[in-house]
């Protein structure tokens, strides 16, 4: 099939560091190994971090300038694609091309990683909620990342197998370099660390979590690298300060092979994860043999495997987390055990293999149901 690609969230091959941008490079090479020819629909993001009726208006405008032109080079048969493919839709980013592009064409729709948000209809965020559903209500077909955001659509959608379980996976594991147990002095410090940009919201919001966490065991031997940055930095900088002089490094921006150096030179991966979807370096640190403590929050479970991979603490409790990092600081041989479980939970579990056969499953019967929607207007 030629599928039509649409990523409202950012701008797909923006080059910025990601892990929904690394998701959406992976989906379309998996799409593509299964023998579809993928096409990036030409448009912008519509996402918006606040509420701004200007800014919504704005994006709804340069939508339609997009969905005019694809319609006017779709007019020709052989340029038209047999099937539109969106990767994210929410309240922040709805999803402004594909539906009408879906309608116009008559084509089947498949949308990944979608979020309804029903609180959201009351207030500012209405109008970009309702563009949202829209969205999700014209989808053929979902494949729902973590169980929160199908719990959430199947509220809304009551034929659940329009639903499918899309587990988070990470290509090229192989690549990955793995940590390297090396004997240990006694007093050694455990190597900590943490991969994340320094943005407002969560991100920000997961630093400071991380700092207040670590100054109650600021008692036990370990360090902390911190890679990332943007315009939270000074802000996160000063939530660390207080931490003993030495223990935390701030590495900045580095590239993604830069990235997997160093979690494979690390002990521990450490993020809370508060209210986040879910984390691509999650299973990269796993990948590299990294056991991980962070919250049960969010989409956290989606990309651990809990108590054997991960240690979870209570959504938003500092206290619980900080003994899960340090029970796996204290203890070696659990540690050990743990990433050698994480390693092979990223590397045989989630390297793809299933994500290949559940998109060519989910393609298949989005398609079919198209048809059948097909056939029931049509008496």
């Amino acid at each position: 099939m030629k599928i039509a690609f649409h990523t409202p969230l950012n701008r797909y091959g923006d080059g910025a560091p990601s892990g929904d941008r690394l998701m959406a490079r992976q989906l379309v090479t998996l799409l593509e190994e299964l023998g579809h020819a993928v096409e990036i629909l030409p448009a912008e993001r519509s996402f918006m971090r606040e509420p701004d009726p200007a800014l919504l208006a704005a994006r709804k405008q340069a939508a339609q300038e997009v969905v005019a032109a694809l319609s006017e080079r779709w007019q020709a048969p052989e340029a038209r694609p047999d099937l539109i493919f969106t990767y994210h839709c929410h309240y922040r980013a709805p999803d402004l091309i594909g539906p009408p592009l879906a309608e116009r064409f008559d084509l089947p729709f498949v949308v990944a990683e979608a979020s309804d948000a029903q609180k959201r209809f009351d207030g500012p965020w209405a109008e970009a909620a309702a563009l949202a559903r829209t969205a999700i209500l014209r989808a053929d077909l979902h494949l729902c990342m973590t169980e929160r955001d199908r719990e959430g659509l199947s509220r809304l959608i009551p034929e659940l197998y329009r639903l499918i379980e899309l587990s988070p996976f990470l290509l090229g594991v192989d690549e990955v370099p793995e940590h390297m147990a090396a004997r240990r002095a006694t007093d050694e410090p455990v190597r900590l660390i943490a991969v994340a940009m320094m943005r407002p919201g969560n991100k920000a919001a997961c630093y400071v979590f991380l700092a207040r966490t670590l100054a109650r065991i600021a008692d036990l031997p370990w360090t902390l690298t911190l890679i990332g940055d943007g315009p939270e930095r000074p802000a996160i900088e000063a939530a660390f300060a207080s931490l003993p002089p030495g223990r935390v490094r701030f590495l900045g921006r580095r590239e993604r092979t830069d990235i997997l150096s160093q979690l494979a030179a690390h002990d521990l991966f450490v993020w809370p994860g508060l209210n986040e979807a879910y984390g691509v370096v999650y299973l990269e640190a796993q990948a590299a043999g990294l056991p991980v403590a962070a919250l049960d929050s969010g989409g956290v479970p989606a990309v651990v495997a809990r108590d054997r991979t991960a240690l979870l603490a209570r959504h938003g409790d500092e206290a619980a987390l900080s003994a899960k990092i340090g029970q796996l600081i204290g203890d070696s041989a659990l540690r050990a055990r743990m990433g050698e479980a994480a390693r092979d939970f990223a590397r045989q579990e989630r390297n793809g293999e299933s994500a290949r056969a559940v998109l060519a499953t989910a393609l298949s019967a989005a398609v079919a149901r198209h048809g059948r929607k097909a056939q029931e207007v049509a008496l």
